[in-house]
């Protein structure tokens, strides 16, 4: 994520994805910006100087009901792209900085 930014990341990840923030170990602070969980599943955020976000890289996660996802982050002002999917139940969205995220149906 690019630094300065704090404020924006949380809006996305914690607001508009629903992401839960967990607690970092003690020997992570000051390294990492925010930590969440995804399931069973946490993702780590970094702030970088030098960020430049990913043209194709992106992690793809499981959602419990993928189409509601989709009108939410519609909803959000965030553009929802089936193109490039590989099946049903997926689709990509970027977030407020260009990073791409694929949402998958669980279940598929």
């Amino acid at each position: 994520m690019p630094e300065g930014q704090e404020q924006a990341f949380r809006d996305f990840y914690l607001g508009v994805l629903g992401l839960r923030e967990i607690p970092r170990p003690e020997r992570g602070a000051g390294r990492s910006f925010l930590w969440a969980s995804v399931g069973e599943q946490e993702i780590h955020f970094r702030p970088d100087a030098q960020f430049t976000p990913s043209r194709f890289a992106h992690p793809g996660l499981l959602v419990g009901n993928a189409e509601a996802l989709a009108t939410a982050l519609t909803k959000a002002g965030f553009e929802v792209s089936r193109d490039e999917a590989v099946a049903s139940g997926r689709f990509h969205t970027r977030d407020p900085f260009g990073n791409r995220l694929e949402f998958i149906e669980s279940g598929r």
